[in-house]
């Protein structure tokens, strides 16, 4: 597991566990400090005894020109969160997108998303949006609301949706970008969505559906705001599930056992030091 920061990654002990499931005792997976300068070094380091990485930010995008091939998925929403290292090639896959997929694809409520008059809304603008973008159109969705600190920096962002075609609407983070919303999918960083949950209560219609892809400390200011006002929340520990399930499926090529991943990733969860702990 490749990023920077990643001291408090969950990634070590989903891997850990499917692997002992799987009876691959000899597999190791580590959590790696590694930023945008040093990956180039990393991956000509990595020898024939490496089966793959997952990347974490920043390194999503970066990785993308040091990649040998990649999966369609990849080159349309411009990130990576996943090189497989074989027959002395670098194989780019993102797993966040069918992760997404299945998260909102199991919660019953999550579905029939492609109501006209009531778009989804994707907070953010980085990789993750992206991805989230992709999960949309998957779902059956045309068009998209995203709203961002700063709509002038959205340049990936709208060719992302260019290459997948969905048409988004970008807007500042506010009240307004909620206003119409029936599924909010939030994939802003720590507390960078608090804006958004101090008016999610003066709405007069709620969203029904809030995916937050943060996963600790949780529940997040925007994961309660949504479970006061009865929308259904979804939290990124249930992404991180499935997206590492998919990554555990391409590198040892064997089912993804679940449950033991699910179990492994909310004891590892209680140990996670809180905030200024």
């Amino acid at each position: 597991m490749l990023g920077s920061p990643v001291s408090h990654s969950l990634s070590p002990a989903l891997h850990k566990a499917a692997y002992l499931a799987l009876g691959l005792t000899w597999w190791r997976y580590e959590a790696i400090e590694c930023d945008e300068a040093r990956l180039p070094a990393f991956l000509d380091s990595c020898g024939p005894d490496w089966a793959g990485l997952s990347l974490t930010m920043p390194l999503k995008r970066a990785v993308l020109p040091l990649l040998d091939r990649a999966e369609p998925l990849v080159t349309a929403v411009g990130a990576a969160n996943t090189v497989l290292l074989a027959a002395e090639q670098r194989l780019g896959y993102n797993t966040d997108v069918p992760g997404m997929v299945r998260a909102l694809a199991e919660h019953p409520a999550a579905g029939h998303l492609a109501e006209p008059d009531r778009p989804a809304l994707i907070l953010g603008g980085g990789a993750t949006a992206c991805a989230a973008l992709a999960a949309l159109r998957d779902l059956g969705q045309e068009r998209a609301t995203v709203a961002v600190r700063d709509p002038a920096r959205t340049a990936e962002l709208r060719a992302a949706a260019g290459r997948l075609a969905i048409a988004v609407d970008v807007r500042p983070l506010g009240e307004p970008a909620l206003a119409d919303a029936r599924l909010v999918i939030s994939t802003l960083p720590g507390s960078a969505a608090d804006v958004v949950a101090d008016v999610l209560d003066q709405l007069v219609r709620a969203p029904q559906v809030v995916f937050d892809v943060v996963y600790h400390p949780w529940p997040t200011r925007l994961a309660a705001a949504a479970a006061r006002v009865g929308a259904t929340v979804i939290g990124g520990f249930e992404l991180l599930l499935r997206q590492a399930a998919r990554q555990v499926e391409l590198m040892t090529g064997r089912p993804a056992p679940m449950e033991q991943m699910r179990l492994a990733g909310l004891q590892a969860l209680q140990t996670i030091p809180g905030p200024g702990a």
